[in-house]
């Protein structure tokens, strides 16, 4: 039971770190990204099956992490207001060809981000957009006038 506990209380913070670190980091992995995120993953294997080394303890260890996939995934699919709360929502951060500047500090982006993603989509002007969306998946959508 104690390995069942450690998972889901580590699944939640997993959970939060990845919406406190924000969409655009989450989408865009850099080879830092990566290392990181194997030390991560060594870091919670270490704190979930404490001194068990045995192949039951990391069967239910790992069965646990993916029925509270499964519930999550459930609950987000039945409740919008939980789909908002772990998967966010799209932001506007470009209207009217114009860019919506409280709307790219609070996500963290820069001028040269947005401009790299309109070049990497054909666009070469924020006049000629008429909408840019940072989707909640971290990708950047763009509506041309």
């Amino acid at each position: 039971m104690d390995i069942v506990l450690r998972a889901v209380v580590l699944y939640a913070f997993v959970v939060f770190l990845m919406r406190v670190m924000g969409r655009r980091e989450l989408s865009s992995l850099s080879p830092v990204d990566l290392v990181l995120l194997i030390v991560l993953g060594d870091a919670i294997q270490q704190g979930l099956t404490q001194d068990d080394y045995s192949v039951t303890g990391a069967v239910i260890a790992v069965s646990t992490i993916a029925a509270v996939q499964v519930g999550v995934s459930q609950l987000s699919y039945r409740s919008r207001r939980a789909r908002r709360v772990l998967e966010g929502e799209p932001v506007v951060i470009i209207q009217d060809g114009k860019l919506i500047d409280r709307n790219i500090e609070r996500e963290r982006l820069t001028e040269g981000e947005v401009a790299e993603e309109m070049r990497a989509q054909q666009i070469a002007f924020v006049e000629d957009v008429e909408w840019g969306i940072l989707e909640s998946n971290g990708t950047m959508s763009f509506i041309p006038k």
